[in-house]
Protein backbone atom coordinates (compact mmCIF):
# COMPACT_ATOMS: atom_id res chain seq x y z
CA UNK A 1 0.00 0.00 0.00
CA UNK A 2 1.29 3.59 -1.09
CA UNK A 3 1.93 5.98 1.85
CA UNK A 4 0.44 9.38 1.17
CA UNK A 5 2.55 12.81 1.83
CA UNK A 6 1.66 14.67 4.59
CA UNK A 7 0.23 17.46 2.19
CA UNK A 8 -2.06 14.98 0.48
CA UNK A 9 -3.40 13.87 3.93
CA UNK A 10 -3.64 17.23 5.04
CA UNK A 11 -6.30 18.73 2.27
CA UNK A 12 -8.51 15.32 2.93
CA UNK A 13 -8.33 16.21 6.58
CA UNK A 14 -9.38 19.81 5.66
CA UNK A 15 -12.25 18.35 3.22
CA UNK A 16 -12.99 16.08 6.11
CA UNK A 17 -13.66 19.39 8.39
CA UNK A 18 -15.88 20.88 5.74
CA UNK A 19 -13.21 23.12 4.32
CA UNK A 20 -14.56 24.05 1.13
CA UNK A 21 -11.65 26.85 0.11
CA UNK A 22 -7.84 28.31 0.97
CA UNK A 23 -7.30 31.89 0.75
CA UNK A 24 -3.18 32.87 0.53
CA UNK A 25 -0.45 33.22 -1.85
CA UNK A 26 1.62 30.91 -2.85
CA UNK A 27 5.67 31.20 -2.63
CA UNK A 28 8.72 28.77 -1.76
CA UNK A 29 8.25 27.95 2.17
CA UNK A 30 4.25 26.64 0.80
CA UNK A 31 5.25 25.45 -2.75
CA UNK A 32 4.91 21.64 -1.96
CA UNK A 33 1.07 22.34 -0.10
CA UNK A 34 0.29 24.42 -3.05
CA UNK A 35 1.36 21.88 -5.39
CA UNK A 36 -1.30 19.24 -3.36
CA UNK A 37 -4.06 21.95 -3.71
CA UNK A 38 -3.73 22.14 -7.84
CA UNK A 39 -3.99 17.95 -7.49
CA UNK A 40 -7.28 16.98 -9.40
CA UNK A 41 -7.45 14.38 -6.34
CA UNK A 42 -8.71 16.96 -4.17
CA UNK A 43 -12.03 19.53 -4.11
CA UNK A 44 -9.87 22.45 -2.09
CA UNK A 45 -10.20 25.69 -4.01
CA UNK A 46 -7.56 27.75 -3.82
CA UNK A 47 -8.58 31.66 -3.69
CA UNK A 48 -5.05 33.38 -4.62
CA UNK A 49 -5.55 37.12 -2.80
CA UNK A 50 -3.01 40.14 -3.96
CA UNK A 51 -1.75 40.38 -0.26
CA UNK A 52 -1.83 37.86 2.62
CA UNK A 53 -3.81 40.31 5.17
CA UNK A 54 -6.76 40.17 2.19
CA UNK A 55 -6.38 36.03 3.02
CA UNK A 56 -6.25 36.61 6.45
CA UNK A 57 -9.23 39.22 6.75
CA UNK A 58 -11.17 37.30 3.91
CA UNK A 59 -10.79 33.64 5.52
CA UNK A 60 -11.95 35.85 8.98
CA UNK A 61 -15.38 37.13 7.31
CA UNK A 62 -15.88 33.74 6.54
CA UNK A 63 -15.97 32.41 10.05
CA UNK A 64 -17.91 35.35 11.18
CA UNK A 65 -20.42 34.70 8.63
CA UNK A 66 -20.75 31.00 8.45
CA UNK A 67 -19.86 29.85 11.63
CA UNK A 68 -17.22 27.19 9.90
CA UNK A 69 -13.45 27.72 10.11
CA UNK A 70 -11.67 30.17 7.94
CA UNK A 71 -8.67 29.00 6.37
CA UNK A 72 -5.90 31.07 5.12
CA UNK A 73 -2.01 30.85 3.86
CA UNK A 74 1.37 32.31 3.61
CA UNK A 75 5.31 31.68 2.90
CA UNK A 76 7.47 32.34 5.98
CA UNK A 77 8.60 35.36 7.11
CA UNK A 78 7.06 38.64 5.10
CA UNK A 79 4.33 36.47 4.35
CA UNK A 80 3.25 35.21 7.27
CA UNK A 81 3.94 38.68 9.12
CA UNK A 82 1.15 39.98 6.87
CA UNK A 83 -1.23 37.48 8.18
CA UNK A 84 -1.06 39.18 11.12
CA UNK A 85 -3.58 41.90 10.96
CA UNK A 86 -7.01 39.69 9.78
CA UNK A 87 -5.45 37.13 12.08
CA UNK A 88 -6.22 39.73 14.89
CA UNK A 89 -9.39 41.02 13.51
CA UNK A 90 -10.32 37.34 14.06
CA UNK A 91 -9.14 36.86 17.63
CA UNK A 92 -11.26 40.09 17.92
CA UNK A 93 -14.32 39.32 17.05
CA UNK A 94 -14.20 35.71 18.44
CA UNK A 95 -14.01 34.42 14.69
CA UNK A 96 -12.10 30.50 14.32
CA UNK A 97 -9.77 30.74 11.87
CA UNK A 98 -6.98 28.82 10.43
CA UNK A 99 -3.86 29.75 9.56
CA UNK A 100 -1.17 27.41 7.62
CA UNK A 101 2.30 29.32 7.47
CA UNK A 102 4.91 28.25 5.60
CA UNK A 103 8.62 28.28 7.09
CA UNK A 104 12.07 27.34 5.42
CA UNK A 105 13.55 23.88 5.04
CA UNK A 106 13.80 21.83 8.57
CA UNK A 107 17.54 21.48 7.62
CA UNK A 108 17.55 25.26 7.55
CA UNK A 109 15.50 26.23 10.83
CA UNK A 110 17.41 27.96 13.14
CA UNK A 111 20.24 28.62 11.19
CA UNK A 112 18.89 32.64 10.47
CA UNK A 113 18.25 31.44 6.63
CA UNK A 114 16.72 33.53 4.25
CA UNK A 115 13.39 34.70 5.08
CA UNK A 116 13.08 33.04 8.62
CA UNK A 117 11.82 34.37 11.70
CA UNK A 118 10.90 32.42 14.48
CA UNK A 119 7.02 32.11 13.64
CA UNK A 120 6.07 30.74 16.60
CA UNK A 121 6.65 32.88 19.09
CA UNK A 122 5.54 35.90 16.45
CA UNK A 123 2.11 34.30 16.62
CA UNK A 124 1.67 33.57 20.48
CA UNK A 125 -0.32 36.64 21.00
CA UNK A 126 -2.64 35.95 18.34
CA UNK A 127 -3.27 32.43 18.53
CA UNK A 128 -5.21 30.52 21.07
CA UNK A 129 -3.67 27.30 19.44
CA UNK A 130 0.31 27.86 17.79
CA UNK A 131 2.26 24.79 17.06
CA UNK A 132 5.30 24.82 15.00
CA UNK A 133 5.67 21.05 13.18
CA UNK A 134 8.83 18.99 13.54
CA UNK A 135 7.47 16.15 11.66
CA UNK A 136 5.54 14.84 8.92
CA UNK A 137 3.75 12.09 10.71
CA UNK A 138 2.90 14.42 13.49
CA UNK A 139 0.88 17.18 10.91
CA UNK A 140 -2.09 15.19 10.90
CA UNK A 141 -2.77 14.71 14.45
CA UNK A 142 -1.73 18.51 15.14
CA UNK A 143 -4.23 19.68 12.66
CA UNK A 144 -7.40 18.18 13.89
CA UNK A 145 -5.99 19.85 17.34
CA UNK A 146 -5.29 23.17 15.81
CA UNK A 147 -8.67 23.42 14.41
CA UNK A 148 -10.85 21.41 17.63
CA UNK A 149 -9.40 24.16 19.52
CA UNK A 150 -10.09 26.88 17.29
CA UNK A 151 -13.55 25.77 17.51
CA UNK A 152 -13.74 25.70 20.79
CA UNK A 153 -12.03 28.54 21.92
CA UNK A 154 -13.69 30.63 19.21
CA UNK A 155 -10.37 31.86 17.78
CA UNK A 156 -6.95 31.58 16.13
CA UNK A 157 -5.09 28.18 15.15
CA UNK A 158 -1.95 28.99 13.86
CA UNK A 159 0.80 25.99 12.17
CA UNK A 160 3.96 26.63 10.70
CA UNK A 161 5.17 24.08 8.83
CA UNK A 162 8.86 23.69 6.78
CA UNK A 163 7.60 23.36 3.59
CA UNK A 164 9.80 20.10 2.61
CA UNK A 165 7.68 17.94 5.21
CA UNK A 166 4.48 18.62 2.98
CA UNK A 167 6.46 16.38 0.45
CA UNK A 168 7.28 13.81 2.87
CA UNK A 169 5.42 10.29 2.85
CA UNK A 170 3.70 9.36 6.32
CA UNK A 171 4.48 5.86 7.46
CA UNK A 172 2.57 5.84 10.54
CA UNK A 173 -0.72 4.25 10.63
CA UNK A 174 -3.49 5.41 11.86
CA UNK A 175 -3.41 9.04 13.26
CA UNK A 176 -4.08 9.29 16.73
CA UNK A 177 -6.65 11.80 16.60
CA UNK A 178 -10.27 12.52 14.32
CA UNK A 179 -11.70 15.22 12.13
CA UNK A 180 -14.62 16.34 14.89
CA UNK A 181 -15.66 18.58 16.90
CA UNK A 182 -19.23 18.09 19.08
CA UNK A 183 -20.37 20.93 20.20
CA UNK A 184 -23.04 21.15 22.76
CA UNK A 185 -26.52 23.14 24.02
CA UNK A 186 -25.37 25.03 27.15
CA UNK A 187 -28.90 24.81 29.18
CA UNK A 188 -29.80 27.29 31.68
CA UNK A 189 -30.07 26.97 35.26
CA UNK A 190 -33.31 27.64 36.31
CA UNK A 191 -31.94 29.67 39.40
CA UNK A 192 -30.70 31.97 36.75
CA UNK A 193 -33.80 32.12 34.88
CA UNK A 194 -35.92 32.64 37.95
CA UNK A 195 -33.92 35.57 39.49
CA UNK A 196 -33.36 37.15 35.79
CA UNK A 197 -37.07 36.82 34.83
CA UNK A 198 -38.20 38.64 38.48
CA UNK A 199 -36.08 41.84 37.40
CA UNK A 200 -37.75 41.75 34.27
CA UNK A 201 -41.43 41.31 35.62
CA UNK A 202 -40.43 44.55 38.00
CA UNK A 203 -38.84 46.73 35.42
CA UNK A 204 -41.41 49.49 33.96
CA UNK A 205 -38.49 50.76 31.38
CA UNK A 206 -36.30 47.90 30.66
CA UNK A 207 -33.86 47.66 27.49
CA UNK A 208 -32.56 45.21 25.46
CA UNK A 209 -28.90 45.60 24.23
CA UNK A 210 -28.34 43.06 21.74
CA UNK A 211 -24.61 41.53 20.56
CA UNK A 212 -23.66 39.73 17.57
CA UNK A 213 -24.60 36.63 20.08
CA UNK A 214 -27.71 36.55 18.81
CA UNK A 215 -27.25 36.14 15.28
CA UNK A 216 -28.48 32.59 15.49
CA UNK A 217 -31.77 33.93 17.79
CA UNK A 218 -33.26 36.59 15.65
CA UNK A 219 -36.52 35.00 16.49
CA UNK A 220 -36.54 34.27 19.67
CA UNK A 221 -35.02 37.87 20.30
CA UNK A 222 -38.49 39.38 18.92
CA UNK A 223 -40.38 37.19 20.97
CA UNK A 224 -38.97 37.82 24.04
CA UNK A 225 -38.65 41.79 23.27
CA UNK A 226 -42.29 41.90 22.64
CA UNK A 227 -43.46 40.59 25.71
CA UNK A 228 -41.28 41.97 27.93
CA UNK A 229 -41.83 45.17 26.20
CA UNK A 230 -38.67 46.26 25.74
CA UNK A 231 -37.09 48.12 22.69
CA UNK A 232 -33.77 46.68 21.08
CA UNK A 233 -30.51 48.24 20.51
CA UNK A 234 -27.94 47.05 18.90
CA UNK A 235 -24.14 47.07 18.55
CA UNK A 236 -22.36 47.45 15.34
CA UNK A 237 -21.63 43.83 14.86
CA UNK A 238 -25.19 42.94 15.32
CA UNK A 239 -27.03 45.05 13.11
CA UNK A 240 -29.28 43.18 11.03
CA UNK A 241 -30.02 40.61 13.78
CA UNK A 242 -33.71 42.70 14.01
CA UNK A 243 -34.80 45.05 10.84
CA UNK A 244 -34.23 48.14 11.08
CA UNK A 245 -37.95 49.26 10.58
CA UNK A 246 -39.46 47.36 13.46
CA UNK A 247 -41.14 49.04 15.88
CA UNK A 248 -38.79 47.33 18.76
CA UNK A 249 -35.72 48.47 16.60
CA UNK A 250 -33.35 52.05 17.95
CA UNK A 251 -30.46 51.61 16.20
CA UNK A 252 -26.72 51.34 17.41
CA UNK A 253 -25.30 53.03 20.68
CA UNK A 254 -22.10 55.16 20.38
CA UNK A 255 -20.34 57.13 18.38
CA UNK A 256 -22.37 55.55 15.62
CA UNK A 257 -25.89 55.18 17.08
CA UNK A 258 -29.27 57.25 17.56
CA UNK A 259 -30.30 59.79 19.57
CA UNK A 260 -33.19 57.36 20.69
CA UNK A 261 -30.93 54.99 21.39
CA UNK A 262 -29.03 57.43 23.91
CA UNK A 263 -32.05 58.96 25.51
CA UNK A 264 -33.81 55.18 26.38
CA UNK A 265 -30.26 54.27 27.61
CA UNK A 266 -30.52 57.12 29.98
CA UNK A 267 -33.84 56.54 30.99
CA UNK A 268 -34.42 52.55 31.18
CA UNK A 269 -34.19 51.05 34.62
CA UNK A 270 -32.94 47.57 33.71
CA UNK A 271 -30.36 47.06 31.30
CA UNK A 272 -30.41 43.56 29.39
CA UNK A 273 -27.60 42.82 27.72
CA UNK A 274 -27.83 39.86 25.08
CA UNK A 275 -25.01 38.13 23.89
CA UNK A 276 -22.66 41.26 23.74
CA UNK A 277 -19.66 42.27 25.58
CA UNK A 278 -20.34 46.24 24.70
CA UNK A 279 -17.15 48.22 25.53
CA UNK A 280 -18.25 51.81 25.53
CA UNK A 281 -19.07 52.48 29.08
CA UNK A 282 -19.62 55.96 28.80
CA UNK A 283 -23.11 55.07 26.98
CA UNK A 284 -24.55 52.92 29.26
CA UNK A 285 -26.37 53.81 32.32
CA UNK A 286 -24.35 55.19 35.41
CA UNK A 287 -25.82 52.74 38.10
CA UNK A 288 -28.64 50.87 36.56
CA UNK A 289 -29.67 47.39 37.16
CA UNK A 290 -28.58 44.86 34.75
CA UNK A 291 -28.92 41.19 33.82
CA UNK A 292 -26.61 39.69 31.12
CA UNK A 293 -27.04 36.22 28.95
CA UNK A 294 -23.44 34.91 27.19
CA UNK A 295 -22.62 31.12 26.36
CA UNK A 296 -19.17 32.46 27.92
CA UNK A 297 -19.27 32.79 31.60
CA UNK A 298 -15.85 35.22 31.69
CA UNK A 299 -18.15 37.73 29.49
CA UNK A 300 -20.33 37.85 32.76
CA UNK A 301 -20.27 41.89 33.90
CA UNK A 302 -16.99 41.84 32.16
CA UNK A 303 -17.26 45.40 31.30
CA UNK A 304 -20.45 46.08 33.22
CA UNK A 305 -21.62 45.50 37.07
CA UNK A 306 -24.40 43.16 36.17
CA UNK A 307 -26.99 42.26 39.07
CA UNK A 308 -27.35 38.78 37.70
CA UNK A 309 -26.19 36.65 34.46
CA UNK A 310 -27.30 33.56 32.51
CA UNK A 311 -24.81 31.21 30.95
CA UNK A 312 -26.47 29.69 28.07
CA UNK A 313 -26.76 29.13 24.16
CA UNK A 314 -28.31 32.40 23.11
CA UNK A 315 -31.36 30.78 21.25
CA UNK A 316 -31.86 27.78 23.81
CA UNK A 317 -31.43 30.41 26.75
CA UNK A 318 -33.71 33.34 25.59
CA UNK A 319 -36.57 31.09 24.56
CA UNK A 320 -36.78 29.63 27.94
CA UNK A 321 -36.58 33.11 29.45
CA UNK A 322 -39.33 33.98 27.36
CA UNK A 323 -41.05 31.73 29.26
CA UNK A 324 -40.61 32.42 32.44
CA UNK A 325 -41.20 36.67 32.29
CA UNK A 326 -44.86 37.71 32.00
CA UNK A 327 -46.21 39.82 29.30
CA UNK A 328 -45.51 43.31 29.82
CA UNK A 329 -48.86 45.20 29.63
CA UNK A 330 -47.70 48.35 30.48
CA UNK A 331 -46.27 49.59 27.34
CA UNK A 332 -45.54 52.89 27.53
CA UNK A 333 -42.07 53.23 27.48
CA UNK A 334 -41.76 50.75 24.34
CA UNK A 335 -44.61 53.30 22.67
CA UNK A 336 -42.50 56.57 23.65
CA UNK A 337 -39.17 55.00 22.02
CA UNK A 338 -40.77 53.68 19.10
CA UNK A 339 -42.18 57.24 18.34
CA UNK A 340 -38.97 59.39 18.84
CA UNK A 341 -37.56 56.66 16.38
CA UNK A 342 -39.62 57.40 13.77
CA UNK A 343 -38.82 60.79 14.07
CA UNK A 344 -35.37 60.15 13.67
CA UNK A 345 -36.28 58.44 11.20
CA UNK A 346 -38.09 61.24 9.39
CA UNK A 347 -35.05 63.27 10.26
CA UNK A 348 -31.97 61.30 8.54
CA UNK A 349 -34.31 60.55 5.85
CA UNK A 350 -34.38 64.18 4.40
CA UNK A 351 -30.58 64.03 4.09
CA UNK A 352 -30.92 61.14 1.77
CA UNK A 353 -33.75 62.36 -0.65
CA UNK A 354 -32.65 66.07 -0.86
CA UNK A 355 -30.72 67.34 -4.29
CA UNK A 356 -27.20 68.36 -3.46
CA UNK A 357 -23.70 69.53 -5.01
CA UNK A 358 -21.28 67.96 -4.63
CA UNK A 359 -23.74 64.59 -3.46
CA UNK A 360 -24.09 63.18 0.47
CA UNK A 361 -22.70 60.08 1.15
CA UNK A 362 -26.37 59.68 2.69
CA UNK A 363 -27.29 59.91 -0.77
CA UNK A 364 -25.75 57.08 -1.91
CA UNK A 365 -26.41 54.47 0.60
CA UNK A 366 -30.36 55.33 0.04
CA UNK A 367 -29.53 54.33 -3.82
CA UNK A 368 -27.37 51.44 -2.36
CA UNK A 369 -30.18 50.30 -0.57
CA UNK A 370 -32.77 50.64 -3.32
CA UNK A 371 -30.49 48.27 -5.35
CA UNK A 372 -29.12 45.57 -2.68
CA UNK A 373 -30.75 42.28 -3.12
CA UNK A 374 -33.01 41.02 -0.22
CA UNK A 375 -30.75 38.44 0.69
CA UNK A 376 -27.47 40.82 0.48
CA UNK A 377 -24.61 40.38 2.59
CA UNK A 378 -22.97 44.18 3.53
CA UNK A 379 -19.36 43.78 4.06
CA UNK A 380 -18.62 47.70 5.71
CA UNK A 381 -15.17 48.78 5.35
CA UNK A 382 -14.09 50.87 8.57
CA UNK A 383 -14.11 54.54 8.85
CA UNK A 384 -16.83 57.48 8.00
CA UNK A 385 -18.37 54.92 5.77
CA UNK A 386 -19.10 52.65 9.14
CA UNK A 387 -21.35 55.56 10.10
CA UNK A 388 -23.35 55.91 6.93
CA UNK A 389 -24.14 52.68 6.55
CA UNK A 390 -25.04 51.93 10.35
CA UNK A 391 -27.19 54.72 10.30
CA UNK A 392 -28.34 55.42 7.20
CA UNK A 393 -28.90 51.57 5.74
CA UNK A 394 -31.79 49.90 6.25
CA UNK A 395 -31.58 45.89 6.91
CA UNK A 396 -34.38 43.51 6.28
CA UNK A 397 -34.42 40.20 8.26
CA UNK A 398 -32.62 37.85 5.40
CA UNK A 399 -29.69 40.39 4.49
CA UNK A 400 -26.30 40.19 6.84
CA UNK A 401 -23.90 42.52 8.13
CA UNK A 402 -20.03 42.36 8.44
CA UNK A 403 -17.34 44.27 9.49
CA UNK A 404 -14.25 44.57 11.50
CA UNK A 405 -15.82 45.49 14.72
CA UNK A 406 -13.31 45.10 17.43
CA UNK A 407 -10.20 45.95 15.98
CA UNK A 408 -11.71 47.77 13.70
CA UNK A 409 -9.03 47.43 11.41
CA UNK A 410 -9.62 49.58 7.87
CA UNK A 411 -9.51 47.83 4.38
CA UNK A 412 -11.55 44.93 5.88
CA UNK A 413 -14.54 45.43 3.61
CA UNK A 414 -13.01 43.97 0.18
CA UNK A 415 -11.91 40.84 1.78
CA UNK A 416 -14.94 40.45 3.22
CA UNK A 417 -16.87 40.49 0.30
CA UNK A 418 -14.78 38.02 -1.30
CA UNK A 419 -15.76 35.76 1.87
CA UNK A 420 -18.97 36.47 1.34
CA UNK A 421 -19.72 35.67 -2.58
CA UNK A 422 -18.00 32.92 -2.08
Amino acid sequence: MAHKTAGQVMTELLEQWGVDHVYGIPGDSINEFIEELRHERNQLKFIQTRHEEVAALAAAAEAKLTGKIGVCLSIAGPGAVHLLNGLYDAKADGAPVLAIAGQVSSGEVGRDYFQEIKLEQMFEDVAVFNREVHSAESLPDLLNQAIRTAYSKKGVAVLSVSDDLFAEKIKREPVYTSPVYIEGNLEPKKEQLVTCAQYINNAKKPIILAGQGMKKAKRELLEFADKAAAPIVVTLPAKGVVPDKHPHFLGNLGQIGTKPAYEAMEECDLLIMLGTSFPYRDYLPDDTPAIQLDSDPAKIGKRYPVTAGLVCDSALGLRELTEYIERKEDRRFLNACTEHMQHWWNEIEKDETEATTPLKPQQVVARLQEAAADDAVLSVDVGTVTVWMARHFKMNANQDFIVSSWLATMGCGLPGALAASL
